[in-house]
């Protein structure tokens, strides 16, 4: 049995998704499995029991930040995010460097990861394996990603965008838009959302300023008087 079907079992919630607390001291013998440790990854939000029921945790018999016990308070009714990514796109990506980092080692921190550009990941076309497309992904290096999960958890907090700026030698904060998120534009323009398209426009744009910035001190320089 699965650790979902664990709990469920010694929960047992009625048809409304509703069921009893159970204490983590009720974790012993067939229901070991479901001992908390680190974390309890098995009750978290993003588990396949959360995408099912709504859970609730109760910390406040027991000193510290530890969880009590666990209850369910009803089924869980919102769309979920489907974050599975398809084959032959993780088989694309997996050899390629970082695209912010520029490495693709074996350590903890230098490994790819396939990373959803889209930081919010409420683009349901892109929850569809079969609707997913290579431009919707981008190799990151661990570091790099665990960097920009947190980036974008605090523009989903605030609503402002994340200045490329902050990195020293950047000339443009984003490529497309300003600071406020939108949903019009969503990510895009945000060095985080794709930092390759970021470096293209902004070549593109001095290019063009450069060239018009000659083109004028030239024709200053022929007709000085007009």
């Amino acid at each position: 049995m699965t650790k979902k079907e664990l709990f469920l079992e010694l929960a047992m919630p009625n048809q409304q998704g509703i069921s009893r607390w159970v204490s983590v001291s009720e974790f012993i013998g067939k229901y070991k499995e479901l001992q908390l440790g680190n974390g309890g990854s098995w009750c978290r939000a993003s588990s396949n029991l959360a995408k099912e029921y709504q859970i609730e945790a109760d910390k406040s018999i027991t000193s510290g930040n530890s969880i009590d016990r666990i209850r369910l308070i009803g089924l869980n009714t919102k769309k979920h995010f489907n974050q599975n990514i398809r084959k032959d796109i993780k088989d694309f990506y997996k050899t390629q460097n970082c695209v912010m980092l520029g490495v693709n080692g074996n350590s903890e921190n230098t490994k790819i990861e396939i990373d959803h550009k889209d930081g919010r990941k409420n683009d349901h076309r892109i929850s569809n394996p079969q609707n997913q497309l290579l431009s919707d992904f981008q190799p990151l290096s661990k570091c790099a990603n665990d960097v920009k999960r947190q980036i974008c958890k605090k523009c989903r907090e605030t609503n402002k965008r994340w200045s490329a700026k902050n990195i020293k030698g950047n000339p443009y904060d984003f490529y497309i838009g300003d600071e406020n998120y939108s949903e019009e534009l969503g990510c895009r323009g945000c060095y985080q959302y794709d930092p390759v398209e970021y470096r293209k426009v902004i070549v593109k744009n001095i290019s063009e300023l450069s060239a018009k910035e000659a083109v004028d001190s030239v024709f200053k320089k022929l007709y000085p008087d007009e």
